[in-house]
């Protein structure tokens, strides 16, 4: 058994939604990234490469290719479970947190353990996701972004 911890983090821009989990949720702004921005699932991605001692989501996907340019999120999470898969590792739970003030999430974390699970090929119950504000303190909690954390246990 072995475990991960993933961290990131994304600054609000101009757009109409935000990806959370492979979801895309109303907002009145959007999130700057090279990618979709999907903080939740580039955690997961760290968590998971870190688990594996396979180094980190930008090692793998850096955002100086235009090939990830805009990129759906949830095919970087493939691709990383390509790589674990490969060296023998599955995922046994995940527990992720997402940071933010707004868009409230609540109604939108089924849909995203659902899509997450699929992505790694394990039971939505075994994918816990919370939302959390930081009640108004710090970048999140001014409204500049959104940030999630990700643990997971991967088994050889």
């Amino acid at each position: 058994m072995r475990i991960g911890h993933g961290y990131d983090a994304h600054r609000f821009g101009p757009g109409d939604h935000v990806v959370l989990g492979g979801v895309s949720i109303p907002h009145h702004q959007g999130l700057i990234a090279h990618s979709d921005g999907d903080v939740l699932i580039h955690a997961l991605c760290d968590a998971l490469l870190g688990a594996a001692g396979l180094g980190d989501i930008g090692r793998h996907f850096p955002d100086s290719d235009p090939a990830f340019k805009g990129i759906d999120s949830r095919i970087l999470l493939r691709k990383v479970m390509e790589e674990l898969q490969q060296r023998g590792f599955r995922p046994v739970n995940i527990d992720a947190t997402v940071i933010a003030q707004q868009p409230r999430l609540e109604a939108y974390i089924e849909i995203m353990q659902t899509h997450l699970a699929a992505d790694l090929g394990i039971e939505a119950s075994l994918v816990n996701i919370k939302a959390t504000t930081t009640e108004k303190m710090g970048f999140t909690g001014r409204g500049e972004g959104i940030a999630a954390h990700a643990v997971v246990l991967i088994h050889a």
